[in-house]
């Protein structure tokens, strides 16, 4: 049996969950709210403040979709009671990032400046100009915009120039050899 998918979900005070018949589930809490549907086939139960996941049968699609939604649930709550978020630093001479208004303004060796608009739910921090902060209640999301800005300018293995995650390692080549 899947050891994720095993594990019961507690869910923190001031989050709400609420099942509908349809397998669809809905998390409020201080940050946000979320709603995702769900395989029908997997049994999600809510009692005393636990979720548990449970599967049909020992099938493989299912022990695949067993932890799968574990994880997603899980992720949910965790995301409406602390959020997310993603550090990205931009390395490069020149290289640098300022906010105007909602939209992140990247200047990253470009003959133009980059812009970048977070959709409604995520919010972009730049306490320096090399550095970025992207902020929100869903997982998924935090990291698709994480990857679309890494995604400008990613690192390059020369110089090691370009937009990467906070503490990623690039793997430099040596270069050309002279005579």
């Amino acid at each position: 049996m899947s050891r994720v998918g095993k594990k019961p979900i507690e869910i923190p005070s001031g989050v709400t969950v609420t099942i509908a018949d349809d397998n669809t589930v809905t998390v409020k809490g201080p940050k946000g709210e979320l709603t995702r549907s769900f395989n029908k086939d997997i049994t999600i139960t809510l009692e005393e403040n636990v979720i548990t996941v449970s599967r049909p049968s020992d099938e493989k699609a299912y022990r695949a979709l067993h932890g799968t939604t574990r994880a997603v649930l899980a992720n949910m709550i965790e995301g409406v009671s602390k959020g997310f978020e993603r550090g990205l630093e931009l390395i490069g001479v020149g290289y640098r990032a300022q906010k105007q208004g909602n939209k992140l303004v990247l200047n990253v060796g470009y003959s133009h400046p980059v812009e970048i608009e977070p959709e409604q739910g995520l919010e972009i921090e730049v306490p320096s100009n090399t550095k970025i902060i992207v902020k929100g209640a869903n997982k998924e999301r935090v990291g698709a915009l994480a990857a679309n800005i890494r995604g400008v300018r990613p690192p390059e293995p020369y110089k090691g120039k370009g937009i990467r995650y906070e503490g990623e390692f690039v793997r430099r080549k040596e270069g050309k050899t002279g005579k």
